[in-house]
């Protein structure tokens, strides 16, 4: 399905009801959008509830939006459609986590429509016609507003499309003037109001030509445009290379709960299928250390590599490393002093 007058119409109609039930709630109607205090802060899960992911590596949590920041041609369409073809049950999971089943998708296809079409015809097959047909709603060019101006106009598309998923593509089209605050604010809003109706909002977008360094973006503060954008997702993840790229880098800059990565991503551009080229195995480097063992500052640089990790980057290894070793995996030996890096050991296991 694609845009017509008539669906313009629609949405408009739609957008005008909601706007118009907005203005007419009455006080006695408030008490229904209140939780009490207690629910809101004890009952909450373990770890996120995942659209996808697993345990506590979580990429996309439920009712938090996610978004895929990445120059042009570098592979966020082509990963949006692998989470698409998973929300409808076609794949189990997508860079080798698992994502969940939806019941419908719309895709908003404002951002170069016949360069998506043709990434996603490389993932699907005749037979999965019927599925397509029944499950997945496109929306091809600008939307029939500016979706930051028109903050209810997203969720009323969707509400049309009778969607529980929304992908983005890209937000630069939903949104004119990203880099002015109140335009954040306003898609920040138009965002929300659909999380609020039940809908799960992935985003793509684009970082800036350079990072705040000069080199890879690999910050938030390296996604284009107003800091609103960025403060109300729940999860960014950034891919970075160059147009075309066969292996591209992935890194988690905000998340939901553990950080994921940073590994590459190998594109088979004929099938339309990423994977993960490789992680970085802790096992193997505490494995290789000997005698020596493992610091956190010998793990970052492995990490991230880079011969001088920040101090961050180091509190990130060594949150990795406890991790295994709360798990029972490694041991820790703490050095003579306060200041002396802790090293790390595999931990032996006793033949039963």
């Amino acid at each position: 399905m694609t845009n017509n007058p008539e669906w313009a119409d629609d949405v408009k109609g739609d957008s005008d009801a909601h706007a118009e039930a907005e203005s007419n709630d009455q006080s006695d109607d408030l008490p229904k959008a209140f939780v009490s205090g207690g629910s809101f802060v004890l009952d909450v899960p373990d770890t996120p509830p995942a659209i996808w992911g697993a345990g506590g590596d979580v990429l996309w949590a439920e009712g938090e939006s996610l978004i895929i920041a990445a120059p042009q041609g570098v592979g966020k369409t082509t990963v949006a459609f692998q989470l698409v073809r998973a929300r409808l049950g076609l794949q189990n999971e997508v860079l080798g986590l698992p994502v969940t089943k939806g019941e419908r998708v719309l895709y908003l296809a404002m951002d170069r429509p016949a360069q998506a079409q043709r990434a996603a015809n490389r993932l699907f097959t005749k037979d999965s016609r019927e599925v397509l047909d029944e499950n997945l709603v496109v929306w091809k060019g600008p939307p029939p507003f500016d979706l930051a101006k028109r903050t209810d106009v997203l969720a009323a598309m969707c509400e049309r499309a009778k969607a529980d998923t929304v992908i983005v593509d890209s937000l630069k089209d939903a949104a004119i003037g990203l880099s002015e605050d109140p335009v954040g604010a306003g898609w920040n809003r138009a965002r929300q109001r659909a999380l609020a109706a039940g809908v799960q909002v992935l985003e793509l977008h684009h970082n800036r030509k350079a990072g705040t360094n000069g080199g890879e973006p690999n910050t938030i503060a390296d996604v284009y445009g107003s800091v609103w954008i960025t403060s109300g997702s729940g999860s960014i993840i950034s891919l970075y290379g160059e147009p075309g790229d066969p292996v591209v880098s992935f890194r988690h800059l905000k998340q939901p709960m553990n950080e994921v990565g940073p590994f590459r991503v190998v594109h088979d551009h004929p099938t339309g299928i990423s994977s993960v080229q490789h992680t970085t195995d802790l096992f193997d480097l505490v494995r290789s250390g000997g005698p020596e063992g493992l610091t956190a500052r010998r793990a970052a640089e492995s990490l991230f590599d880079t011969s001088k990790p920040s101090a961050a980057q180091v509190e990130k290894a060594r949150r990795k490393l406890e991790t295994l070793r709360e798990a029972g995996h490694l041991i820790r030996h703490d050095g003579p002093t306060k200041t002396s890096p802790a090293t790390y050991y595999l931990q032996l296991r006793q033949a039963s």
